[in-house]
Order: C-alpha cells, then sequence, then structure tokens
C-alpha cells in the first residue's frame, strides 16, 4: 500500500509539468483554470523528542476550477475540484512527539477528495456550498503562511477539541460572506457535525449527514485596517460552536473564540498573533497563543524571498510534559515563479503529544514546493 501510495504521488508530479502546459493555454482563452503543486518535506530529529532519525513525506494537489461566467453561462457563479494525495512519513508520530505538529503536511498515506464546492456571487454576498476546508477562509494568519508548523494553520485549540473540517479531511457545509463595505467583513459557516473519518470513508468520496452528528458553526468578523498609516493590516475576532448528541463530552457541545492580526510594520517587516481560547471546565488544551515576524525582500536581486521567526504556545490543565512551546525560524527562497526552497529549524520545548516525559527537540526541516 505505502509503495502504491508513492506511485500516486510520483504520477502527481508528472501531473505538474502536463498542467503546466494546459495552463498556458487555457488559462486566458477559457472558463478553465488549472493548478498542479507538489511539496516534500525532509526532516530530521537532532535531539530529544522520542528519538532521532529522518523522515520524509510528501503531498500533492490538481486542482480545476471553471468559470460560469466566462463560459457564457451566467454571473458570478465558479465551480472548484481539488484532489490530493499525501504519502510517506509521520515524523510527528514516530519521532517527535510533538502536539502542535511540526510539518504541516503530516497525514499518513491517502488519496481523497479534498474540496468539492460551488460558489455564487449575488451582490456584495459570497455563497459557497459543498466540500470545504475551513482553515481556507477561517482563521487564517497571512504572515503565518509561510510557517510549517500545523499551528500556523488553524489555532490548536479548535483542532484539538472539535471536530473540525480541516487538512486532510474537510466536509460537507454551506459558507456565507459579506462583504459589508471594502474593509469590513463578516463570515458565517455550518458544517456537518461530525465528519467522516479515513477509515469509513477513504477518498472522502462517500458522506452521511443526520441530525444526531449536530454542526459546526464558525463565524468572523473582518476589518482590513492598518494601525500604522500608509502600512497594510487585517485584524479577524471569531467564534465557533460544536453541538452533536455523538459527542459525549461536554453535554455534546464545545465552543471557542479566537483572534487573528497581520500588520505590516514597513516595505520589508511584518508581525502576526494567533490567539485560541476555549472553556477551562471543558478542556484540557484551553488556550493558545503565537506571535510571528516575516522579513521580506533582503536585497534587490532576491525581491521575493522571504524569512521568518515565530513562536507559538499550547497550555494544558494536565499534562505529562507540561505547556508545549514552539519556537520556529523558516527561510523562504524562491528560485523561480514555480519552484522554491524552504529551510527550517524548530525547537520544541516539552513536546506534549505523548503521554510519556519527553526532552526538548530541535528538529530540521528542508521543503520543496513546485507550483504550476
Amino acid at each position: 500500500m505505502k509503495k502504491l501510495q508513492y506511485l500516486v504521488g510520483y504520477l502527481f508530479i508528472g501531473g505538474l509539468f502536463v498542467s503546466q502546459t494546459l495552463l498556458a493555454q487555457t488559462k486566458k482563452e477559457h472558463p478553465f483554470t488549472y493548478e498542479a503543486s507538489y511539496i516534500f518535506d525532509a526532516v530530521n530529529n537532532f535531539s530529544g523528542g522520542m528519538k532521532q532519525g529522518s523522515a520524509f513525506l510528501g503531498m500533492a494537489n490538481l486542482k480545476l476550477g471553471f468559470d460560469a461566467e466566462k463560459a457564457g453561462w451566467w454571473k458570478g457563479g465558479e465551480f472548484f475540484v481539488n484532489g490530493g494525495n499525501t504519502h510517506g512519513d509521520e515524523p510527528s508520530a514516530t519521532l517527535i512527539g510533538d502536539f502542535q505538529t511540526l510539518s504541516n503536511i503530516e497525514a499518513g498515506n491517502h488519496t481523497y477528495l479534498y474540496e468539492l464546492w460551488y460558489k455564487q456571487k449575488i451582490g456584495n454576498m459570497v455563497v459557497t456550498v459543498g466540500l470545504q476546508d475551513l482553515n481556507a477562509n477561517y482563521a487564517v494568519s497571512e504572515g503565518g503562511s509561510l510557517f510549517n508548523n500545523s499551528y500556523f494553520g488553524i489555532h490548536s485549540v479548535c483542532s484539538d477539541n472539535v471536530l473540525v473540517p480541516i487538512f486532510p479531511l474537510t466536509a460537507l457545509g454551506i459558507d456565507l460572506h459579506w462583504s459589508i463595505t471594502d474593509n469590513i467583513h463578516w463570515q458565517v459557516v455550518v458544517f456537518d457535525g461530525v465528519p467522516d473519518d479515513f477509515d469509513r470513508n477513504p477518498y472522502n468520496t462517500s458522506w452521511s449527514l443526520s441530525k444526531n452528528e449536530g454542526f459546526l458553526a464558525v463565524t468572523e468578523f473582518r476589518i482590513n485596517k492598518s494601525l500604522v498609516n500608509d502600512r497594510q493590516g487585517s485584524y479577524k475576532v471569531g467564534s465557533y460552536l460544536h453541538k452533536s448528541d455523538v459527542i459525549e463530552n461536554n453535554k455534546g457541545q464545545n465552543y471557542g473564540f479566537y483572534f487573528i492580526g497581520d500588520q505590516e510594520l514597513s516595505d520589508q517587516l511584518s508581525l502576526f498573533t494567533q490567539i485560541g481560547i476555549s472553556p477551562k471546565k471543558w478542556n484540557n488544551h484551553y488556550h493558545c497563543y503565537g506571535l510571528g515576524l516575516n522579513w521580506k525582500g533582503f536585497s534587490d536581486k532576491r525581491p521575493d524571498d522571504v524569512a521568518g521567526l515565530a513562536v507559538n504556545h499550547a497550555r494544558f490543565g494536565e499534562s505529562v510534559n507540561g505547556n508545549e512551546t514552539i519556537i520556529e525560524a523558516i527561510y523562504r527562497y524562491q528560485l523561480n515563479d514555480h519552484i522554491y526552497l524552504c529551510p527550517d529549524l524548530q525547537y520544541v520545548v516539552n513536546p506534549a503529544g505523548t503521554n510519556t516525559k519527553l526532552d526538548n527537540a530541535l528538529v530540521g526541516i528542508l521543503r520543496l514546493g513546485i507550483t504550476f
């Protein structure tokens, strides 16, 4: 099975180069858009954690979009499908023992349907229906997207305490986005309360909805207004509510709040922060926060390169290892428009993903990314 997963990954890589030709021919002439991408991580645990050693893992995606207006059908309509494949080792599970997952592409060996939705724009409102990733539009930090640690995607309080449809397994939902003004936005989404797991739904192509499974509702208010004159800034406040008869704890419900801030400080520097909280009486992991700084454009010769330094902290009510803190330093070297390299170094204080007390871990990741 593992060899088969690797074979599928290699086929995705071949699709990258085929799609480049298709994209050049169709992007400007037809309603179809194509994109293919592949990410490869080479991970090494230098010290601490569960054990020293290396791991290798990859993720491939093929995306297809269709614009109904460009096809001459109707205005404001868009179809989208995204197929994914993950393969290789699981370094957090086998080497590090960290709680927050150092590589955001670690998911095991799966080939699956990742997204399948229809979007309709109506005036200043957009409605999206179908198979969606919560973290694509909610609890997203632009500055945090540079980093490899999973925390800088969606914060760990939300992903740990409720069943959220995020990478790699998404769920059916309906999303409403309202652009109140150019700088003020409000959005709300409702998902299936219990997304199917890979054991029951290995390719994410068979979904079930029932009253007992309940729902996950998330709402977010965003202001695109900078606190620094003549600079860009974005601030988001969100909350979520999960209710399900299938979940036995907390009387079948849970909730939490989050804050995301991105602020440009200068032409080169930008700052971001992430905070997540949930009721301590219901959740052992009840608080987390992260802070990071990105530095772009070191020279005229390397205008697209970016370096980043960030820290995140996960707090627990009870834990064998105590609270977990991760410090990450990363550099994105843009070789050309399609290929980048990211050397990454992470230091894990009190890896908290196991029931065993572990030493602090020092981990290096070399990421290769290809997009066409």
